[in-house]
């Protein structure tokens, strides 16, 4: 039994030497932007790489994350905005199908620190269900690191997505907001 762990394991530090290929912003940002800001910057210094940014829907939001992307001087053939996510659990399955099907194998997980704990517990499920490794680049805020409870409960809900298909999203609304 302790041999699989192993070798998992040390696959996922061989995976783990792969340089990202792909930058993915999770949306949900203040009214400042600062996630978008720091990956607009971000994105200047990387300018290979695509991003990916699940923002939740459509609307003025996507508006300005352009003019953010154009002021920091990225090209914004690079942006791919999806729409589709609800919560931080369907930030990733709502995009991990076609950053596989890309073959992208790699990322740079961008999101403000006091929520990359809950964003790397789904991460490793649900990109991990697909062979996706990941680098998580917290943006710095002060803000509070967010209860332990959100990421077992967002855990569980990545697990039942890998399982079933279905994040559990339309119980979410009834216990969380983002």
């Amino acid at each position: 039994m302790t041999v699989p762990i192993v070798l998992w394991f040390g696959y996922k530090q061989v995976r783990s030497l792969d340089p990202p290929q792909a930058v993915l912003m999770l949306g949900g940002s203040t009214p400042a932007l600062e996630r978008e800001r720091f990956t607009a910057k971000f994105a200047s210094q990387h300018p290979n790489l695509h991003i990916w940014i699940s923002s939740g829907g459509p609307g003025s939001y996507n508006n300005y994350v352009k003019k953010v992307f154009v002021k920091a001087g990225v090209d914004l053939n690079r942006l791919h905005l999806d729409e589709q996510a609800v919560d931080t659990v369907t930030n990733f399955t709502t995009l991990v199908d076609e950053l596989k099907a890309r073959g992208v194998n790699s990322v740079y997980l961008i999101t403000s620190d006091y929520h990359m704990r809950r964003a790397q517990v789904v991460a490793e499920i649900v990109l991990g269900s697909r062979g996706i490794v990941f680098k998580p680049v917290p943006v710095p805020s002060g803000e509070t690191p967010e209860p332990i409870e959100k990421s077992i409960r967002d855990g569980a809900r990545a697990i039942l997505w890998v399982a079933t298909g279905n994040t559990g999203s339309s119980f979410s609304k009834l216990f969380y907001h983002h």
